[in-house]
This record gives structure tokens, sequence and C-alpha cells, in this order.
């Protein structure tokens, strides 16, 4: 049988290290993503030692820069044939307001629109493949309103507005994208991962949580669960479905945000597979 491939973003920390070790565990092929390749070749040295699994490759590429994930969208259609899993988990929480190079708000380019951009990018492939995609978003979406004129703070910022309005853009998207590629056997469907201690949540919160472990094991679970094959465009907490934000139920709210992503990201063709 074929080992599953499944590639992860932000998987040198967190949740997404834990998945990743827990994937590898069970045997599938691991891409790993983070923004330091010193960080990436511990954690494969990591998973080789811990589960003795080498088929784990890197990849490197700051999510602050839309050129870096158009050129890590690029290396990954070029060097695979399928990817069976893909999980959109990095992430971060800024206390002030940052833009990135390209001139967006820091938590909401790195947060969502990389993501947007990055699976857009590769969906030749995971049609192909028939993925399961995973977007990570979060409880806190529930709190997040949708004001077109303060997407990026522009009017107002605080470091957990903008965390939560980044998690709400993930359950949209993930609710818009299953709408749109209903029937072709690609699977999109969020998650909140729980509370959990990472560092994330210590810049955000200053709380203590759970071992990254857990979260790690409901990702694992939407990766390769028979329970969820099949379904798509839903919300799950602790391994169940939940429901989510009813703004992320509004379909013309959806297509807006689509809409004003694609124009932020360019959309383009990118080299590699056809």
């Amino acid at each position: 049988m074929r080992q599953k491939v499944t590639c992860i973003t932000g998987s040198t920390d967190g949740i997404g290290r834990a998945a990743a070790l827990q994937l590898a565990q069970a045997g599938a092929s691991i891409i790993l993503h983070g923004r330091s390749n010193s960080r990436l070749e511990e954690v494969k040295e990591e998973i080789a030692v811990c589960t003795g699994n080498s088929q784990v490759s890197l990849i490197q590429a700051d999510f602050g820069s839309l050129e870096e994930v158009t050129a890590m969208a690029e290396n990954l259609l070029a060097e695979n044939r399928s990817i069976d899993v893909l999980i959109n988990n990095a992430g971060l929480f800024m206390e002030q307001r940052e833009l990135t190079a390209d001139g967006f708000e820091t938590t909401f380019a790195v947060n969502y629109l990389a993501h947007f951009h990055l699976t857009l990018l590769l969906e030749p492939l995971l049609l192909q493949s028939g993925t399961r995609i995973i977007n990570v978003s979060s409880v806190d979406h529930l709190s997040a309103g949708f004001d077109i004129g303060n997407m990026q703070g522009e009017r107002q910022y605080t470091g957990y507005d903008a965390y939560a309005f980044s998690k709400l853009c993930n359950v949209m998207f993930t609710l818009e994208h299953a709408e749109r590629l209903k029937g072709t056997g690609v699977t999109v469907n969020t998650l909140d991962p729980g509370v959990l201690a990472t560092k994330l949540l210590h810049a955000g919160w200053r709380l203590s949580g759970q071992d990254p472990v857990y979260g790690g094991k409901a990702l694992v679970w939407l990766a390769l669960s028979e329970e969820v094959a099949g379904i798509t465009g839903c919300y799950f907490q602790n391994n169940h479905q939940a429901s989510c934000s009813s703004l992320a139920l509004d379909p013309d709210l959806r297509c807006q945000l689509w809409g004003i992503s694609e124009e932020m990201v360019g959309r383009g063709k990118v080299k590699g597979k056809k």
C-alpha cells in the first residue's frame, strides 16, 4: 500500500510538529514546512529517531511573503505526484500591528492569506490526488466580526481581534472551497484543535494549556479516520461536527472574501505540473 503523503504547514513546533510525529508513526510520508532550515532539520531527525520513518522531506518558506509561498507551491507541484493530506496549520499571534513586505497585516497574511494562496496554487495536484484539506481554525473565530473597512486593522487593531478574524477567514475559506469542490473527491474541513500549550497560546493569552499532542491527535483523526471520509465543508471540535459562526454560513459574505483574497494574491499560473 502506498504511503499517504501529508504536507503540514508550520510543522516545526506546536500541533504541527505533534501531528507530523503521529502521522509519521502511522506510516505516512511527511512534507515538513517551516521558516527555519535548522528547525526543519531538527524535526526531521526527531521523527527518524522517534518513529523510524525516514520518509520526510523539507520545504522552507516564510508565510509573510507571497513570493515565498508561490515558490513553495512551485516546488511541491514539481516534486510530488500526489498530496493525500494538506494540513494548513501555520499561524501566529501579533500584539502590535505590523505589515508584511507585501503590505498586508501580518496575522491576516500568515494565518489566512498565505494558506488561501498556497491551496489554490496546489489545486491541480489536490484534485488529482483526492486530497483531504484541513484548515486549522479556533473557537475564537466565533468572536470575530466582518468589517470590510477594517479587515487588516486599518482603523482599529488588537492582537486578539486580528487573530480571531484570521480564524474566521479560515472557516469561511473552508466552507466556500468545499462548496466549489463538491463532487471532485477533494474534501475540505476545519477544526478548533483545543487550548494547547503552544508558543501562540503563550503569546496571545499567557495561559497554560494541554500538551500539543492532543491537538495533533485531532489533526490525525481528520487526516486518516474513515469516519470522516467523504465529509466536507464542516467545522469540528473534539472530533465532532460543531456549529461555526453564522458569518461563515453566509454565502454572499464568503464570496466577497474569496474575491478580495484573489485580488490580494494576484492569482496566476505557476510552474510545475499541469
